[in-house]
């Protein structure tokens, strides 16, 4: 292709070409010349596809301005039996339980994503819709939790939602509620809860003080909970424990929580907690390659990074630096310059952690690059990791293939972002979407009766969970578009939850380079 253009260029100095001509073909050259127009993607619509995914996992009563119409209300008993009101919130996958823990970590990082991302979310016109999102989540949580020291963890039970195959709007599953409470302890639920609520209080700070307010002090009541009363929650209640058990334990939920009480305040009492607690809670510790609804310690770490730059954290340099050293850990293991200690990936690139869900694990990882070479441009900084130092480019390169495979640049030739391009899995694991719309057909549909009549259909989903990222290939890029493959046609809220960000910030890139190609070339300038 290079001779071929070399030849042409040739061809047409000798043949006195015009500059019409001449100024074309340096905007195809350039075009061509760019990695994020090459890549042909459309980062401004994964962006939007992104947030409407939300509005398929609502529960409750939905608003007027629902987007997704083949959804309708669902869930309107929650807590009834309880005596509390509980409608509302996400369901979190496939199924109906809304479990709170990992409803929380998607919370925080869909707040995050709003934090580092505004301006690029806002220019792309989808931050009304990133924060009804986010609000979506806080409204349930500021009702679970209904007293200092009780937050209602979850509804509905998964062993018997796991035996029906219905829509939410005809569920007849147990609906039972389930707390955490002075003497049922939940540090790590109550302590993502309160990350989730302080990270929402900085984004709503400037739109709606009183509300913003008002989730910080939730916060800041269920993070003294949390670090009062310690246990972990499915100590607790044994029901969620084949669903979502908190291997890591609780103790990186408290400093997370305190770490982002610290960001929301900007009061040293969370942030000495931080540096107090680093070595017992494992903060400088853990070694870490995975950032994830169990697992903060990434997480953790990286913000902690940011603030050892600052001056003013100078008194804590010395504990800082150490969280700054395990992020490096985290940030270099994925970057595959670990000296051995890296993350694997499929012959195609793409990070792989372990089979079941494994595309939860590329769009944390993908978010942390993203937002941490932000930070080290512009800090003037380069990364220190063992096989040599690396600048902010590549981390950003790195994120960019990540996202590229995700949205079809693999060996399957497929997006894994639900509704994206023009191949995506057509048959996600979801009841749901899995079955005619209850707006088409408000027939009643039976606990079995969806196993029988359309959960063994071979046919695509009738209902398109758009944005929803799937759980992905396997470790040899292999996948298989089948209702009953969970392990990689299950989408859930925390795997779309980091991309929002993320897409922001691809789809800025992309404009930039597009802009830069009509002002940085004096041939078309000048016409």
């Amino acid at each position: 292709m290079a001779d071929t253009d070399s030849q042409c260029g040739a061809s047409m100095a000798d043949k006195g070409a015009s500059k019409w001509r001449i100024g074309l073909l340096f905007i195809i050259l350039s075009v061509q010349a760019s990695p994020s127009r090459a890549s042909g993607f459309d980062y401004a619509d994964a962006l939007s596809k992104s947030l409407l995914y939300f509005e398929s996992q609502r529960s409750g009563r939905l608003p007027y301005n629902q987007r997704v119409t083949w959804r309708d209300h669902s869930g309107l008993t929650d807590g009834l039996e309880q005596g509390v009101d509980l409608v509302g919130g996400y369901y979190d996958a496939g199924d109906h339980v809304k479990f709170g823990f990992p409803m929380a970590f998607t919370i925080t990082m869909l707040s995050w994503s709003v934090i580092e991302f505004e301006d690029q979310i806002s220019g792309a016109g989808e931050l009304k819709h990133a924060l009804e999102a986010i609000k979506w989540g806080t409204d349930y949580f500021v009702k679970a939790h209904t007293s200092p020291g009780v937050l209602w963890a979850e509804v509905g039970d998964g062993d018997t939602d796991h035996y029906c195959w219905q829509r939410p709007e005809d569920m007849t599953t147990s609906r039972k509620a389930y707390k955490i409470d002075q003497t049922h302890p939940g540090s790590d639920l109550a302590g993502e809860t309160a990350a989730a609520m302080a990270a929402a209080s900085i984004v709503f700070k400037k739109s709606n003080p009183h509300y913003s307010h008002l989730l910080l002090h939730h916060a800041q009541q269920l993070f003294e909970f949390a670090d009062k009363y310690r246990g972990a929650y499915d100590a607790s209640i044994a029901e969620v424990k084949s669903y979502y058990a908190s291997v890591s334990g609780y103790k990186d939920e408290l400093l997370w929580a305190a770490l982002w009480l610290y960001k929301a305040t900007d009061t040293d009492i969370y942030l000495d907690y931080v540096v107090n607690k680093a070595h017992c809670f494992g903060g400088i510790g853990w070694s870490i390659s995975e950032f994830s609804w169990d697992v903060k310690y990434a997480g953790i770490q990286l913000i902690a990074s940011q603030l050892f730059v600052d001056e003013k954290h100078k008194r804590h340099s010395h504990i800082l630096e150490q969280y700054k050293e395990k992020a490096e850990f985290y940030l270099c293991s994925i970057l595959n310059k670990n000296n051995g200690s890296n993350v694997e990936r499929t012959p195609g690139g793409l990070l792989y952690v372990r089979q079941w869900n494994n595309l939860q694990y590329v769009s944390t990882a993908t978010f942390l690059l993203t937002v941490y070479s932000d930070f080290l441009k512009s800090a003037n900084q380069e990364l220190s990791c063992r096989d040599g130092n690396v600048d902010h480019q590549e981390l950003l390169e790195l994120a960019k293939t990540q996202v590229d495979y995700i949205l079809g640049r693999n060996p399957m030739n497929m997006s894994y972002l639900v509704g994206y391009g023009s191949r995506y899995p057509r048959r996600v694991h979801h009841r749901g979407a899995s079955i005619v719309s209850y707006r088409e057909n408000k027939g009643f549909l039976g606990c079995t009766q969806g196993y029988d009549s359309w959960y063994g259909r071979n046919q695509p989903n009738p209902n398109v969970l758009v944005g929803a990222l799937v759980g992905g290939p396997d470790c040899q890029d292999n996948f298989r578009d089948e209702r009953g493959n969970y392990m990689q046609t299950e989408a859930c809220t925390y795997n779309t939850a980091p991309l929002v960000g993320v897409f922001a910030k691809f789809m800025q890139l992309e404009k930039q380079n597009d802009d830069g190609v009509t002002r940085n070339s004096p041939l078309i300038a000048s016409y």
